[in-house]
Formats: structure tokens, C-alpha cells, sequence
């Protein structure tokens, strides 16, 4: 991770290491699930992009988690 990585990357990497102890399935959708809760919608939308323009360094847990987004 760099000083120059999109800020709702480096959150969702380090939210999504804290959860790394859970099986991956249980993992994403506990990471979804806080993103839905706290997130303000346009970080979500900033997320989603990132994800889908395959941005560098996101983790697959998050890859996983955005699919679980309302």
C-alpha cells in the first residue's frame, strides 16, 4: 500500500485484514455489511469503481464484499 492509494482502498484493505480471521464468505459479508452501515454513499460509489476498474492493491476479500453491496 502507498501514501498515493485511494483512501476507500486503504480503508477497506485494513478493515478487511481485521476480519481475516473469520472463513472468507462470513469475512465479506461482515466487510459489506459495515461498509453499507458506516460508509457515506459516495465512498461506497468511489469503492465500487476502484473495484471495478481492477485498481491496483485492492484486496480480493473487498473484490468479494463489493459484490455483497446493496
Amino acid at each position: 500500500m502507498s501514501a498515493t492509494e485511494p483512501s476507500e482502498c486503504r480503508m477497506a484493505n485494513d478493515i478487511a485484514l481485521n476480519l481475516a480471521h473469520l472463513p472468507s464468505g462470513q469475512a465479506a459479508t461482515e466487510l459489506a455489511g459495515h461498509i453499507d452501515r458506516f460508509w457515506d454513499p459516495r465512498m461506497r460509489t468511489r469503492l465500487r469503481a476502484l473495484v471495478g476498474a481492477d485498481a491496483p492493491g485492492v484486496l480480493p476479500l473487498v473484490v468479494e464484499a463489493v459484490k455483497l453491496l446493496r
